[in-house]
């Protein structure tokens, strides 16, 4: 149905399409020396012109109330020669100095390179394993390193470090192993091999129990996430014997078998803190 309004036609029917539309861009204006050259010479002119109409209208107004014929009065030659001096001062060509284009050119938005370069972080490694204590080599020292950092980054108190890596040592004698049953397990940094059940890496932990998939397992920081948040589930876990705190998590055969290790993963979790807070200063830096 069309619809006729003067000499226009308005159509009722909604196209059935839009078409595509693109998006606006957005353009930052940088400022350069010629630039603010000529944007000042541009509000110079814009000037002239408000204050000559300025001045025209003054000179009407005043010729008006004393006639055509009559002489300016002394106080009307007065603001006339204001008026013309301030034309003057206007007309003449603007060259803004270097300070002050320097200061405009501080003002000016930063460039997307400068932004990416101001944002730019320095990355600091973290501090390297401590020397192996409490009878263990570099490997087994180094899965404990990583048991006590998970813990750290959870935000965890020095016992529960001291719970899991008292774990692992029962579980696994701190080796991420593998496990004979699951040959998908050989694939991901084995340090050995078990054949209880499905169970893998560092706690022992089992694909078939809920914990994970094999791949997630046998990652050590992973197997030590899930045994802290475990752990956490546990009422009262922080005042427990090492020994029951460790079964509830594990639900092992044997709940006595982790209290044999408690104090040589107290000398461990020890010696990572140390090492952990020598380095500190440095984690710190810029």
């Amino acid at each position: 149905m069309r619809r006729t309004i003067g000499k226009h036609r308005i159509s009722d029917r909604t196209p059935a399409t839009i078409g595509r539309h693109r998006r606006p861009v957005e353009r930052v204006w940088l400022p350069t020396r010629e630039g603010l050259r000529r944007a000042a010479r541009s509000r110079a002119a814009l000037a002239t012109s408000a204050l000559t109409c300025l001045a025209l209208a003054t000179l009407a107004g005043q010729a008006g109330a004393s006639g055509p014929t009559s002489a300016l009065t002394a106080s009307t030659a007065s603001n006339v020669g204001v008026v013309e001096q301030v034309l003057g001062t206007l007309s003449a060509p603007t060259d803004p100095s270097a300070e002050s284009i320097d200061r405009l050119e501080s003002l000016a938005p930063s460039t997307p390179a400068a932004e990416e370069a101001s944002s730019t972080e320095v990355a600091v490694a973290p501090p390297a394993p401590p020397a192996p204590v409490a009878g263990l080599d570099q490997a087994q020292m180094n899965n404990a390193w990583t048991i006590v950092r998970t813990g750290q980054a959870m935000g965890l108190p020095a016992r529960a470090y001291v719970i899991a890596v008292a774990t692992a040592m029962q579980e696994s004698q701190l080796r991420n192993l593998a496990s004979t049953r699951i040959p998908e397990s050989y694939q991901y940094n084995a340090e050995g091999e078990g054949s209880d059940h499905d169970s893998v890496g560092l706690f022992q932990q089992r694909p078939s129990a809920g914990w994970g998939s094999v791949s997630q397992l046998m990652d050590p920081t992973y197997a030590a996430t899930a045994f802290y948040q475990a752990l956490l589930r546990v009422p009262g876990w922080e005042s427990m014997e090492l020994t029951w705190a460790a079964q509830r998590v594990q639900v092992s055969a044997y709940p006595y078998a982790y209290a044999k290790h408690e104090a040589r993963a107290q000398q461990v979790v020890d010696a990572v803190l140390a090492q952990t807070n020598a380095s500190a200063p440095a984690d710190a830096a810029p």
